[in-house]
């Protein structure tokens, strides 16, 4: 009887100790993935985290100091399009139902200002994955105790989205000038929402700057589903460039209109519609020429890590990953990093790492900014050598990428292009 009881204490001491050699999985590392679930935007939210955490977890998980953890992902519908409440009620539960270690995404500044204080509530890292907006990291600088857990993932700001689609539209105004040896005519053409403000007092002041007649401003609904009214008016107008800025599914019903109408003018800015592989079907092929800012375009490459991130996820969800599925950068890149470089899930840790981090992502380097008083911001970097963006247009049924083509940021400076880059096309309507 003694002898049994002494093999059954040896067994029981060797499971305690292969136990606790193995990794230990009874622990995950819960990240909140919040955006507009129903929209692309919220979609590619998810689908970008969905791949990071697949690609982390086959890998063995995340080495958390001497534990090894999962990630586990946690999917809230903001709803943000159609109501903030929803989106802050979202946002609340991740922090007190779900009880979530991070949270990532965000898309409209409306709805993630509000997020963005509910996070800092509860302390939790929350990186953006969508909302432009300067302020919502002017507030780190101004208040760094609360605000430092939030960080900007995508995109660079509006000052400098404003000026990377200043210089998409200068190019487009060059190949006008070329080919038709015509004044260039602009509109401007904005959805009614906040991250357009700024930018379209900025546009109304730069635009005659840059030597073009600005014909009139036109600001349809985000969710408008008719705007002939306005295309008539431009088209009365003489414009021959059109000033988009476009995040919502206006962007759809502009673009397949104008192109219904042969509207004699040349789409530049941003639609972040005309991004997707879907763009070409739901514009029924009248999105042709549609040339607008992006951040991923087959065939295009930043660095070595853009073409396996693009054909990684276009493989997993048979589309080209738009801005917002840097979800992906935002886990893969700079959380789980961090994370195993602190040993901890610890927040303030993990912050004081990664603020000070450089580092590569699919779409450039990120280094995070500092203001003109020395304090940290947490926002990216924009320019030659960290994020620049990319424009793409459509050309006969393809996303191909156009700029920077041929782009010198300043007087003296290198020119910057990237592999896979082709020629800007006009629609040929506009030369009859």
């Amino acid at each position: 009887m003694k002898i049994l009881t002494l093999g059954w204490r040896l067994l029981l001491t060797l499971c305690i100790v292969m136990a606790m050699c193995l990794p230990a999985w009874g622990r995950t590392i819960k990240i909140g993935v919040i955006g507009p679930m129903n929209f692309v935007q919220g979609k590619s939210h998810w689908n970008g985290a969905v791949m990071a955490a697949e690609e982390i977890n086959a890998k063995g998980g995340v080495q958390v100091g001497n534990e090894k953890m999962k990630i586990e992902l946690v999917k809230a519908d903001s709803n943000e399009f159609l109501n903030v409440t929803d989106a802050t009620n979202a946002m609340e539960r991740l922090m007190t139902q779900d009880k979530v270690d991070f949270v990532v995404g965000g898309f409209r500044t409306e709805a993630v200002l509000p997020m963005q204080d509910i996070a800092m509530d509860y302390k939790k890292i929350f990186i953006g994955c969508g909302a432009a907006t300067k302020s919502l990291c002017d507030r780190v600088a101004e208040n760094y105790n609360r605000y430092k857990y939030w960080f900007r993932g995508t995109p660079f700001n509006d000052n400098y989205l404003v000026r990377t689609s200043f210089s998409h539209l200068g190019a487009g105004a060059a190949v006008i000038k070329n080919e038709l040896k015509v004044p260039v005519k602009c509109a401007i053409v904005a959805e009614k929402a906040a991250w357009t403000e700024g930018m379209v007092k900025v546009a109304e002041a730069t635009i005659p700057k840059m030597g073009f007649e600005l014909v009139g401003v036109w600001r349809p609904s985000a969710v408008a589903t008719d705007v002939t009214a306005e295309l008539s008016a431009i088209q009365k107008s003489g414009a021959n460039l059109i000033f988009t800025l476009f995040s919502s599914s206006v962007g759809i019903t502009f673009a397949r209109q104008a192109g219904e109408l042969k509207i004699p003018a040349l789409q530049a800015g941003i639609n972040v519609e005309a991004q997707k592989e879907g763009f070409w079907e739901a514009t029924k092929g009248m999105g042709n020429y549609v040339y607008t800012s992006s951040t991923y375009i087959r065939g295009v490459e930043y660095s070595e890590l853009t073409k396996p991130f693009v054909e990684g996820y276009f493989k997993r969800f048979g589309e080209v990953p738009t801005y917002t599925a840097d979800t992906h950068t935002a886990i893969a890149e700079a959380l789980v990093p961090s994370i195993e470089a602190v040993g901890s899930l610890d927040a303030d840790k993990i912050v004081a790492y990664l603020e000070n981090r450089e580092y590569l992502v699919p779409s450039g380097k990120v280094k995070y900014e500092k203001d003109a008083q020395g304090r940290p911001t947490h926002d990216l970097t924009w320019g030659p050598g960290y994020l620049t963006g990319l424009a793409g247009q459509w050309q006969d049924g393809k996303f191909v990428g156009v700029w920077p083509y041929k782009w010198v940021a300043a007087p003296g400076a290198p020119e910057v292009t990237y592999k896979g880059m082709v020629p800007l096309k006009i629609p040929p309507w506009m030369k009859k």
